[in-house]
């Protein structure tokens, strides 16, 4: 059997302000495509389908035309869960009427949930989805005392492996943060406070692991991997790359995999320099990104945003080096200082006026600075 485990879509994301609908729908064509060409049998969705529980019209369009092209063009059995940023009771709407379409979605927690049976031409392979759950929630329907998500999990499998014959085949999802994963900073915690991390021997019972939450694209053991993010969601993850994992699973159980990746609309790019820098020789590669520049200028520029889309069309977010929280010689965040008033003043002017201001002007400057410093001690 030829799968394909992807995960975190996030449909419905923005991103600085930006909807990525379009962006993800651009990737998502790759995705259909790579079924039909790598004439794959099934499709595994490790969770956060959508970026927030009530997701926006758009993107329930966009998963709904997604996986009717997976389905009736490509062929696929689709089988995926709820993660933490979906409402699993919504993404579960029809689960059982759509099971007899190739379609098998696990939202909410349930102590009945059972494996998904498919067959291949050395017999049969057993899916246990293992939808996400708060340990609060699964305690109740699980009927057990559970503490910890790793509780959650392992309880869920329990009720799973007691389906699965001996000896057969088996394939996990998951949606879990596992124990020493490299985590990135556009991923939602899991909870605040409490124990959020899970094992990895909790899934020591299955011949391959498909999981989603975590943001890289990663292998975390034999037969464990992330399937990681359909985009970047932060600026942080310049440097990944993004993809899905497709395994071929033999007669034993024992796969072999390879990591295909995805190619985005648009990039995204970090730039650092001065504003003068910064416009003198735009690279085309850098044009065509979504963008964070840092300006290292040591005063605020008039208008830079827009001065700098004239080269760079694409800036989501514009920031200066002495105002981010990086420790200078004083040790202290220069968020915690505070930015000489009157200089910030000057160079406002300057830009504004086209001109520095007179000693008669600097002298009233300082005055009405001083009075106002005064006041405010007094409040």
């Amino acid at each position: 059997m030829r799968i394909l485990h992807t995960a975190d879509w996030h449909l419905g994301r923005i991103f600085h302000g930006l909807h990525l609908t379009e962006e993800q729908a651009y990737v998502l064509d790759q995705l259909v495509a790579l079924t039909k060409e790598a004439r794959t049998d099934a499709v595994l969705i490790a969770g956060d389908i959508y970026d927030r529980a009530v997701p926006p019209t758009q993107a329930v369009e966009l998963l709904n035309e997604t996986l009717n092209r997976l389905i009736k063009e490509a062929g696929q059995k689709v089988i995926l869960i709820a993660g933490n940023h979906d409402n699993p009771e919504r993404l579960g709407f029809a689960s059982e009427l759509l099971a007899g379409q190739n379609l098998f979605i696990y939202g909410p927690l349930a102590k009945t949930a059972a494996p998904v049976v498919l067959q291949d031409q050395f017999g049969t392979v057993y899916f246990a989805p293992l939808t996400y759950g708060e340990p609060l929630a699964g305690q109740t329907i699980l009927g057990t005392e559970l503490k910890t998500h790793e509780d959650v999990v392992r309880r869920q499998i329990e009720l799973m492996l007691a389906q699965i014959p001996a000896g057969a085949r088996k394939i996990a999802l998951a949606h879990v943060f596992l124990t020493g994963a490299t985590e990135s900073d556009s991923e939602r915690p899991l909870s605040i406070g409490g124990t959020t991390t899970v094992s990895k021997n909790v899934f020591a019972a299955f011949d391959y692991t498909a999981l989603g939450h975590l943001h890289m694209c990663q292998i975390c053991g034999e037969k464990i991997r992330y399937g990681g993010s359909l985009l970047k969601y932060s600026f942080n993850e310049t440097s990944q790359k993004k993809g899905v994992h497709i395994l071929d699973v033999d007669a034993r159980g024992k796969f072999t995999a390879e990591t295909i990746s995805l190619t985005a609309r648009h990039e995204l790019g970090c730039l650092e320099g001065t504003f003068a820098e910064l416009l003198q020789k735009p690279r085309p590669e850098d044009q065509a990104k979504f963008l964070q520049i840092t300006l290292t200028d040591p005063l605020p520029i008039l208008d830079a945003k827009y001065k700098l889309e004239q080269a760079y069309p694409h800036i989501l977010h514009l920031q200066y080096a002495r105002l981010t929280p990086q420790q200078d010689q004083t040790g202290l965040a220069p968020g915690k200082q505070q930015l000489d008033p009157a200089a910030l003043f000057k160079n406002f002017y300057q830009q504004t006026a086209g001109r520095e201001l007179t000693a008669a002007e600097q002298q009233l400057l300082t005055q009405a600075l001083t009075e106002a410093a005064r006041e405010e001690q007094e409040l």
